[in-house]
């Protein structure tokens, strides 16, 4: 069943959940790949029902991102639902969950489908529209290094969001991917922080045969591009083993791993070595971490990480 009323989606939660069963949420911003039904996959070993949400959240982006160009197929994400053992029992695919006006397909409405970029100036992509959503929410520590130097927006409109996508399903577990690995981080912080009673799981990286992290912006990779984007995978595990035969100097390993990327064409956005629960630097390796990388090539922003201990 597909749902795109939150009030008609909060009335079969709580009619689910009445019945004794429990829910198992998978929060997505569609274009899904085998990354998302790895996640359908681990929510199903969790609940007895599981809910895909599919909503491009204009909150997170800042009028300079990709909000515009982000690729979206629905008919292509249902089918691919379908395909995943045991399937998913009710997909929520709102058209807009910033404007509360009810019953009335206003211009903002279009737009959002259309997901025009919006304008410069402006916090995010919400603000700009005028919609009038004005409460947030933040993780004020975890959301600050990391994709939040660069994307100081972003964390703020996950956290929302996912509040809000929390408030309408009523999860009792909610599966995350690592590759967002700050991300996965923030929303456990935040569940634990506000007291969700809901259990958050993170499941790991789903790579190409290639070794690439699957990604929906991988699409937009040339395929010269592509090929030098594996450079992040193969550093990243080169990085570990390095470790692992007692090379635990943190400087060292990021340099090591910043020269291959740049060598191959990618621009770093940041290469840092992070405590796993933290995500304070490291400088040496004592205790688990995790070594998260952002990097361009051409016109992509790719993350990535390796979580590893000594």
């Amino acid at each position: 069943v597909i749902f795109t009323e939150k009030n008609e989606m909060r009335k079969w939660s709580r009619s689910t959940r009445s019945q004794g069963k429990t829910i198992g949420l998978v929060p997505t911003m569609g274009y899904l790949h085998q990354g998302h039904l790895s996640l359908v996959e681990e929510a199903h070993k969790h609940a007895e029902v599981v809910v895909v949400s599919i909503y491009v959240n204009p909150g997170q982006f800042s009028p300079s991102e990709d909000l515009s160009t982000y690729p979206s197929d629905f008919h292509g994400d249902i089918l691919n639902l379908k395909s995943v053992p045991g399937g998913v029992d009710a997909v929520f695919a709102p058209n807009n969950l910033y404007d509360y006006r009810e019953n009335k397909k206003s211009e903002i409405d279009v737009d959002m489908e259309n997901k025009n970029s919006c304008k410069k100036g402006v916090v995010s992509c919400v603000e700009e529209r005028g919609i009038g959503h004005e409460t947030w929410v933040r993780v004020e520590k975890l959301e600050k290094g990391l994709c939040g130097k660069s994307r100081p927006v972003f964390f703020r409109g996950v956290a929302t969001i996912v509040t809000k996508l929390f408030n309408i399903v009523e999860p009792d577990v909610a599966v995350f991917g690592k590759k967002d690995y700050q991300q996965w981080r923030i929303i456990q912080r935040m569940v634990r922080d506000l007291d969700f009673g809901i259990e958050i799981v993170g499941s790991d990286i789903v790579r190409d045969t290639d070794g690439l992290a699957l990604s929906s912006r991988n699409v937009h990779l040339s395929p010269k591009e592509r090929e030098k984007a594996l450079s992040i995978s193969k550093s990243l595990l080169k990085a570990k083993s390095d470790a692992k035969i007692g090379l635990v100097n943190c400087k060292e390993l990021t340099d090591t791993v910043v020269q291959t990327i740049t060598q191959a064409g990618g621009r770093i956005d940041y290469a840092e070595i992070v405590e796993q629960e933290s995500l304070e630097a490291v400088e040496e390796i004592k205790n688990p971490v995790v070594f998260c990388i952002a990097a361009w090539f051409g016109k992509v922003r790719l993350i990535d990480n390796i979580e590893f201990s000594v």
